[in-house]
Order: structure tokens, then C-alpha cells, then sequence
């Protein structure tokens, strides 16, 4: 039966996010009530205004590839998770393609889709493997205990997209700051307006010199590719270069962190990969379904009256889709609560769906499947050196995982 906006009231409506009160490495109890309970409903943000947030899985994959959806963010009504992500709607800085609807988001996209076609992340996997061989051999010889976190897990990411954009890996720690600034959601207002823009002026000046000393990277061929014949602006390639490093390596690091965490808590995950590492490729298709880090939703706004799992959403009104919430849906997906690594998993949302799933999930997958290969290979006796309940998980960020994971071996 189809309901209307009005037959959520007040009560129906809790503030969002929620925090996970429970296992951490569990979906927050409100999340999974919402999906059994009411799977499109009504939460509260932090500005007063109630979005809907689609929690089931086959809403979630309709609502992604449903045009009357729009990812622009100057739309009003479009759902903001926290203060500082407001403030970008009345600025006139260029967005970046992922927070545009077609054709500008086709066009956009198309610059950009043979950087990352799966024979182009196949041709850098050699060169990938090795930077994991590398990383772990200096972490094995500072000896244990290591915070894999800040041994591996970020500086792996961080590698990889330096040198696909053509990014000097020396100045890792200045960009890895003002992107954890960017999307902490406690940070204030100045100091994430203050690190973006810090950001942008070194990709500004970067973009500059590529003009006049281009390399075979993909900022270089942005430049002359895209600005120089005038397809794009010098700013919204200075925009696009900064979304693809904060998006290229925040998530994969994370997700090593946390995915790493969750096999070695899980009763016999990291033995099995270990005895058998043919499973790996599956495994990162488990472990993101099971640990999606985009976690508190992908944010639309209905632009005209649309119906999406029988609850009638108006235009105007925002929607935030919970990828975490669907990709644990128990009509999807069997024992969804339990990580296995042996799970057909490859159905998962953790990428999106539609014409903004993630341009880079070739990257990202062979990222993470070089990572483990290396990890197991090299560290089957990893295990971590403190109680789940003393880790630092990420709560109150955009990209869920660990602030650091103690590990010996």
C-alpha cells in the first residue's frame, strides 16, 4: 500500500546518523530496525530537515538508477549529512562530476573512464604488487607491534593514486590531512573550508606546472586533453584532480584497515585466505559487502513525485540510500550478518548502482586484492594486539573504518 510524505510523523523520524552502540563492526540497531521495520522512512539531520532513507536492498538498487534522482547538490531539498557539506550549495566553485546529473555528469565521466578500465588497472598490478611488497618489507624490519593503519593501509592507497595522477608521493601527509579534514563530520566549518581550499590551490598550482611539463599521468592529460582545448575550465580540472585523490585513497585505505580487522575477528576467515589466498578475489567482494565504509548514505533529491518501495516520496524532498543497510539485506543475501569469505557477494552495492556507480572500483578492487595476497603471503600469524573495544573507529566521518590497528605477528 502506497503511503504518503505526511504518514511519517515526528517520532517516526530520528536523528541520523546514528552511531553504533553495539559491536562496531556492526550496522548501528537503528539502521537494521529501519530495514525490517519501515525500509523507506523518514530520519532527522542535523539542520532540522527529514530526508528518507531507503534501507532495503532492492529500493536502494531502484532509487540508484532512477533519473529522478539528482546528485546535484544546488538543488534545494538536497540532503546534507553535515554542516560544512551545506555551505558548498551557494559557493560558485566548480562541484565535480559526482555531484552532477546528465548530460554535464556523461560528459564529465567520459574525460575520465579509460584511466580506469579493468586492462589499465590488470597493466598496473605489477607495479602495485610491488609497492605492497615493499611497504610490508619496511614494516616487517621495524619489527612488531605496527599500526597497519599508518605502515600500510594508508600509505598503499596513497601510492597508487600518486602516481596515477602524477602527484609527488612527498607531500602524502599534507594532502592525507585536508582530505581527513574534508570529511570529518565533528570538524568545524572553517577548518574543512580551510583544508579544501588549501587543496585546491596545490592541485592549482600542480595543473599550472603540468601545462608546461607534462608526464604520463592522468593530471597531465586532463591539461592537455581537456583545458587546453577549452572542453574543460582550469578550475574544474583543479576540482576533478582533488575529488579523485581524496576519493581514490580515503576509501581504499579504509577499507584495508577495517577489511583486515574484520577476517582476523571472524572465526576463521584469515586461515582460510591464508590456506587457500584463489578465494581472495571473492573475498573482497564479501568483505565489502559486508563492511560497506560509505556508510551513512548516498544522498538525491526528487525532482519531481516518485514512488520508491511504496512510500511516495515529493519532489523537492531529499533521500539518502543506505548501502550499508542493503547490502545486509536478508532477502539478498544469505546469513547477511555473518562475514564469509566463501559468500557470493558480487552482487553488492558497496560501488553504487546506475550512472554514478564508482568510476574507480577496478582500481579499488585490484588495490585491495594486492593487499591481502601480500598480506597473507607474508603475515599469516597477523593478529591484533588490542580488544575490539579499544580500537579508534571512524563514527563521526563520511568513510567508516579505523584510526589505527595495532597488529603483531
Amino acid at each position: 500500500m502506497t503511503t504518503t510524505t505526511d504518514s511519517a510523523g515526528t517520532d517516526a523520524a530520528p536523528a541520523y546518523p546514528t552511531v553504533r552502540t553495539g559491536c562496531p563492526l556492526d550496522l548501528p540497531p537503528l539502521v537494521g530496525e529501519m530495514r525490517e521495520e519501515r525500509p523507506v522512512s523518514r530520519v532527522t539531520l542535523w539542520d532540522g530537515s527529514r530526508p528518507w532513507v531507503v534501507t532495503r536492498y532492492s529500493d536502494a538498487r531502484q532509487a540508484l538508477r532512477d533519473p529522478r534522482l539528482s546528485a546535484d547538490l544546488h538543488r534545494p531539498g538536497f540532503p546534507f549529512i553535515s554542516p560544512v557539506q551545506k555551505v558548498q550549495q551557494n559557493e560558485d566553485l566548480p562541484v565535480g562530476f559526482l555531484r552532477m546529473d546528465p548530460p554535464e555528469h556523461t560528459r564529465q565521466r567520459r574525460m575520465l573512464t579509460a584511466e580506469f578500465i579493468v586492462k589499465r588497472m590488470q597493466r598496473m598490478r605489477p607495479e602495485v604488487d610491488a609497492l605492497v611488497e615493499s611497504l610490508l618489507d619496511d614494516m616487517i624490519a621495524a619489527g612488531s607491534p605496527a599500526d597497519l593503519v599508518d605502515a600500510f593501509a594508508l600509505p598503499l592507497p596513497s601510492l597508487v593514486i600518486c602516481k596515477l595522477l602524477g602527484v609527488p608521493y612527498q607531500d602524502h601527509e599534507f594532502f592525507q590531512e585536508q582530505s581527513r579534514l574534508m570529511i570529518d563530520q565533528t570538524a568545524g566549518v572553517e577548518k574543512v573550508l580551510a583544508a579544501r581550499e588549501e587543496l585546491r590551490a596545490y592541485f592549482d598550482r600542480l595543473a599550472t606546472h603540468k601545462a608546461s611539463h607534462p608526464d604520463d599521468d592522468l593530471l597531465s592529460r586532463l591539461v592537455a586533453e581537456q583545458e587546453a582545448p577549452g572542453r574543460l575550465s582550469h578550475d574544474e580540472v583543479v576540482g576533478m584532480a582533488a575529488v579523485l585523490l581524496v576519493a581514490g585513497h580515503e576509501t581504499t585505505a579504509n577499507m584495508i584497515g577495517i577489511g583486515v580487522l574484520n577476517l582476523l575477528e571472524a572465526p576463521g576467515q584469515w586461515a582460510a585466505l591464508c590456506e587457500d589466498p584463489d578465494l581472495i578475489p571473492g573475498a573482497v567482494e564479501e568483505l565489502l559487502r559486508y563492511q560497506t565504509v560509505i556508510h551513512t548514505g548516498l544522498p538525491r533529491v526528487a525532482t519531481e513525485d516518485m514512488e520508491i518501495g511504496g512510500v511516495t516520496v515529493r519532489a523537492g524532498e531529499g533521500v539518502l540510500i543506505q548501502l550499508a543497510a542493503a547490502n545486509r539485506d536478508p532477502r539478498v543475501f544469505d546469513a547477511p550478518d555473518r562475514l564469509d569469505v566463501r559468500h557470493p557477494a558480487r552482487q553488492h552495492l558497496a560501488f553504487g548502482f546506475g550512472v554514478h556507480q564508482c568510476l574507480g572500483l577496478p582500481l579499488a578492487r585490484m588495490e585491495l586484492q594486492s593487499a591481502l595476497e601480500g598480506l597473507v603471503r607474508r603475515l599469516p600469524g597477523l593478529r591484533v594486539t588490542k580488544p575490539l573495544e579499544e580500537l579508534g573507529f571512524r563514527h563521526r566521518m563520511n568513510v567508516y573504518g579505523l584510526f589505527e590497528l595495532p597488529v603483531t605477528w
